[in-house]
């Protein structure tokens, strides 16, 4: 039932598109959109692993150079039963996660070093778990389109306030219908990305506690990081705010306008999961020795997974 309403929004999404081309430009201007949605949605297939990972200058990691953060994800992988990721780093304090690729062939997890260095490393396996969530749910594609049929909608809505003659095929002032249109399409284009991030959140959400097998240590992870989230700055976001619906969180938490579920819920929804599991159906995983995390007690605030060895 998930994946059908997706897939009605999404049309929904396309829809909105050649309205707004339709208003601007007549019958030509809603092919033209429609060609422009089919071209942007087929190179998204194919390069959008690659362009939200440069837009957050990741950098790939592999079992020498993050031998913990990596070897965690190889582990939870192996337990969802899916191809080992390509696994990133992005050098930055604002706390999130987000994974990417067009299937799980093609996939990518990739973790700021503020999240590493926040949470406990079953917290981290609770996030990274999420995230596998959505591989294994193929929300990456999906979400990656979403971003990018929006996005051009608010591009083509700026276009048209500011360029639009204001007459339709017939030559009649239609400045009325524009302005409407390029007010209300952006705003429609908004709660529809909403309606399919917050779905495909609360199955990912479920997807990580069957997979890391521990619920509430997700749930830890989302209480520590959302409000950490608003408070650091997220560069990428503010430049780009279609890419918050990427994140584990969002950047700025309100409920009414926020593409994830409020955290709230979230937590409340995973808690009654944990109740029903009764105990982990999977056991937690083995806290190990690796060049980041030493045998021995770290400090109470540091992450069994800091790349940076902070204290």
């Amino acid at each position: 039932m998930s994946g059908v309403r997706t897939v009605m929004l999404l049309s929904a999404l396309t829809a909105l598109f050649m309205a707004l081309g339709y208003t601007l430009g007549g019958s030509g201007g809603a092919v033209i959109a429609l060609l422009v949605a089919a071209g942007m949605n087929l190179f998204t297939f194919w390069n959008a692993d690659r362009i939200v990972l440069s837009m957050h200058h990741a950098r790939e990691v592999d079992a020498t150079s993050a031998p913990e953060y990596y070897g965690l994800v190889a582990e939870l992988a192996q337990r969802a039963k899916l191809p080992m990721p390509r696994v990133y780093l992005i050098d930055e304090p604002h706390p999130n996660a987000f994974a990417t690729g067009r299937d799980p062939r093609h996939a990518a997890v990739a973790a700021t070093t503020g999240l590493l260095s926040m949470l406990s490393r079953d917290e981290v396996a609770g996030v990274m778990a999420h995230e596998l969530g959505h591989v294994r749910n193929r929300d990456t594609l999906i979400m990656t389109m979403v971003a990018t049929i929006a996005g051009a909608i608010s591009m083509l809505a700026n276009f048209g306030l500011f360029f639009r003659g204001g007459h339709n095929e017939n030559g009649n002032s239609n400045m009325v219908a524009t302005l409407l249109a390029v007010i209300v399409a952006p705003f429609a284009a908004m709660i529809v990305q909403m309606a399919i991030s917050r779905t495909r959140e609360y199955g990912a959400d479920a997807a990580g506690a069957e997979i890391s097998g521990n619920p509430r240590a997700l749930a830890s992870a989302l209480a520590k990081i959302s409000g950490r989230a608003e408070m650091i700055p997220n560069p990428v976001a503010e430049r780009n705010p279609a890419a918050a619906q990427l994140y584990i969180v969002p950047v700025h938490v309100s409920e009414l306008f926020s593409t994830h579920p409020a955290t709230e819920k979230r937590i409340a929804a995973l808690e009654e999961l944990a109740q029903d599991m009764g105990a982990p159906v999977i056991a937690p995983i083995e806290r190990r020795a690796s060049a980041l995390s030493p045998a021995k007690p770290a400090p109470r605030k540091s992450s069994a997974l800091n790349p940076l060895r902070r204290d």
